[in-house]
């Protein structure tokens, strides 16, 4: 199954381009899912049907479907009370109900993640069109299955749950309870389930389209995209440039406008795959609009471009590792070691990289961003690695 993850600026049109994508795709016999999380239901005005919990067909072969993630949150929750009720009971706590329970922030976008896992397992669809948030929350989103694995590893690392045998002696030793054998269940249970996440997003099935409306915000907007999506190890496939004007004879207003479009485009097309969709003059509502806004072809598209997470090399002796950034600027960039870690932060956007065991035993000797790759270089510590004759 391929998977395209539409995203842009807010308000660049991102709903619409994955309506018509999908409805595109179905058209031509691809089993199709458009998934969304808006809350407002963008999504079924833009197909001309009401979308919801449940999925329904939109067209012949296109489904589309908004996550409940009220229902998911709440039924979630209601487990959690039930496997924790002793310790619960034992800390005096009273129980929420289910009527009372609402989603917390982030709920969304966990059931939108769960249903992109969900769909990769099922193998019932060709093709599944996701139409993500505007591009900062986006990334948080794309992010959240490995630093939520990252935090399950911190509080419960794999390794102590070889003790469990051991818990009840360990328990009494120590005059305190250890914990259960069900938290180190749910545990690795959310790991499982969080790692078909991440391989759905690093399949190379999986591709990124940036949806933008051409001008010099969008131009800022999607260089800042680009490198918060290359921290991610994701490199947009396609750039749509939304409502093109048409080139105006007599409005001088209307031609202003189209001339800084076009400005614009040639700026994109000299870096990105650009594929224009011309303005309607109007808000695309049903399958006529829809089909009219010729989006790319997806069986056409170009296939993802190799770019790899961090290609190391040698170079006089010193390891360097490469990490493309590209559109970062030098100003913008922080590289802190932690550990075995690496911080990296460009812009708004921060990644915690583990380092590969052979540079774990090596010391930082300095870093460049240089043609769009940010180069860190690393020394062998002469303590940690084994001396030659």
């Amino acid at each position: 199954m391929r998977t395209i993850l539409i995203t842009g600026p807010g308000g660049s049109g991102r709903t619409t381009v994955a309506a018509a994508t999908a409805l595109n795709a179905a058209r031509r016999g691809s089993r199709t899912l458009v998934l969304s999380a808006d809350r407002t239901d963008t999504l079924g005005a833009v197909l001309g049907v009401p979308t919801g919990a449940r999925p329904v067909e939109a067209a012949p072969g296109l489904t589309a479907w908004r996550p409940d993630a009220a229902a998911r949150f709440r039924d979630g929750l209601v487990a959690f009370q039930d496997r924790a009720a002793t310790a619960l009971d034992l800390l005096g706590a009273a129980p929420l109900d289910a009527e009372e329970v609402t989603p917390l922030p982030g709920a969304e976008e966990l059931a939108l993640l769960r249903a992109v896992r969900d769909t990769a397992l099922s193998e019932s669809h060709d093709l599944l069109v996701v139409d993500l948030p505007p591009v900062p929350q986006a990334l948080v989103l794309l992010a959240l299955p490995e630093e939520l694995r990252r935090y399950l590893r911190r509080l419960l690392p794999p390794e102590r749950q070889a003790a469990r045998a051991l818990r009840p002696v360990l328990g009494r030793l120590a005059g305190v309870p250890m914990p259960s054998e069900w938290l180190y269940e749910t545990s690795a249970r959310w790991d499982v389930e969080l790692a078909a996440v991440e391989a759905v997003l690093a399949d190379r099935a999986t591709s990124v389209w940036l949806v933008a409306e051409p001008g010099p915000a969008a131009a800022d907007a999607v260089r800042t995209a680009v490198t918060g999506l290359a921290l991610r190890t994701l490199r947009p496939e396609t750039l749509v440039a939304n409502r093109v004007l048409p080139d105006s004879g007599h409005d001088a207003w209307l031609a202003q406008f189209a001339a800084q479009q076009r400005k614009t485009l040639q700026e994109w097309q000299g870096a990105y795959a650009v594929h224009g969709v011309p303005h309607l003059g109007h808000d695309p509502r049903g399958a006529d609009d829809l089909a009219a806004l010729a989006v790319p072809d997806v069986n056409a598209a170009p296939s993802p471009a190799e770019w790899p997470v961090a290609d190391r090399l040698a170079e006089d002796g010193v390891l360097v590792w490469h990490i493309p950034l590209p559109g970062a600027i030098r100003e913008e960039l922080d590289l802190v070691r932690r550990g075995d870690e690496i911080v990296v932060t460009a812009g708004p956007f921060r990644r915690i990289v583990p380092l590969p065991s052979a540079l774990r035993r090596c010391t930082v000797a300095g870093a460049a961003l240089r043609e769009g790759e940010l180069r860190i270089r690393f020394a062998p510590d002469p303590e940690l690695w084994p001396r030659t004759s």
